[in-house]
């Protein structure tokens, strides 16, 4: 069945006018309490947006199309959506969700530092694949600093208002990095799961020689196996294990190149060649920053 093309919003403008609401008071930031949205008959399956989307919502029944996995709203959840991103929602069963949304257009951080450090937020990479589940605190936290801004951009704008609306909007984004990282740790279970099956791909993958025709396998590829984005990966290897994926890759490289060079006949370069190597150098200097010995010197161990 043909997908349907998603919904698509350019302005902060035409999602309040399809809601149903009124005008935001900014045209370039809103914050919208979901008591307020009712959902439509025509409710679209997918939907993308022209601006940065941060939801803290809870939609009982429903569950949420994010990146290669879905999530319920049971528990509190929130999300973060860079523009541009697609997501949906199933199941809805005419319950109205709660909890709260801010839109925030990438022309309201223009000449403030956050234009530049906001893509730098992994969870906005994470979106695609990883919601934020929320404890009642950390929910409570994070709506006060909503709040905050609301009552910030409802009020009278003065000279102070912006200034003071992107203290809040950094807060509520270290706060969340804050969160993250205690996911990271509290669903520990879970990511020693994922760490056990990107060690049994990648030992498939060099033990069945397929890297002799696919070559070493990328951050990307590994990421796209698990079913996670790049940086959401090398985030739970690197607070699980202290290594990045790349690390892991190149750990399993060595492991093949000692097994080569203590059980075959193979030259050297003929190695680094089947390991994936342009040029021996490269696999020379590999190995001996990974083992602080030479190929050859390793070698000269088992003659």
């Amino acid at each position: 069945m043909e997908k349907k093309t998603p919904h698509e919003f350019h302005s902060i403008g035409a999602y309040h006018q399809f809601r149903g609401l009124p005008a935001p008071d900014h045209p370039l930031i809103s914050v919208i309490n979901f008591d307020a949205i009712h959902l439509r008959a025509d409710e679209p399956d997918r939907i993308v947006s022209r601006f940065y989307t941060i939801a803290l919502k809870r939609h009982p029944g429903a569950r949420l199309i994010y990146g290669q996995q879905e999530y319920d709203f049971n528990e509190g959840v929130m999300l973060f959506m860079a523009p541009g991103q697609v997501f949906g929602i199933r199941g809805t069963n005419n319950e109205r969700p709660s909890g709260w949304l801010l839109m925030v257009h990438p022309d309201f951080l223009w000449n403030t530092h956050l234009a530049q450090t906001l893509k730098h937020y992994e969870f906005f990479d994470y979106a695609a694949n990883e919601a934020l589940f929320l404890s009642k605190k950390e929910e409570e936290s994070i709506i006060d600093i909503l709040k905050g801004m609301e009552q910030e951009y409802h009020g009278n704008m003065d000279n102070f208002s912006h200034d003071i609306i992107i203290a809040q909007l950094e807060l509520l984004l270290s706060y969340s990095q804050r969160y993250y990282n205690r996911q990271f740790i509290t669903r520990r279970i879970t990511n020693h799961k994922m760490v056990e099956r990107m060690e049994k791909l990648l030992n498939e993958h060099f033990t069945e020689g397929t890297y002799q025709v696919q070559g070493i396998p990328t951050v990307e590829q590994v990421a796209e196996w698990l079913h996670v984005s790049p940086k959401y990966l090398s985030g739970l290897l690197k607070n699980i294990t202290g290594q990045t994926t790349q690390q892991h890759i190149q750990n399993k490289l060595i492991e093949k190149a000692k097994e080569k060079l203590s059980t075959t006949a193979l030259s050297i370069s003929e190695i680094a060649y089947e390991l994936g190597f342009e040029h021996p150098q490269s696999f020379s200097k590999l190995f001996k920053a990974k083992t602080e010995q030479s190929p050859r010197a390793f070698r000269s161990r088992f003659n």
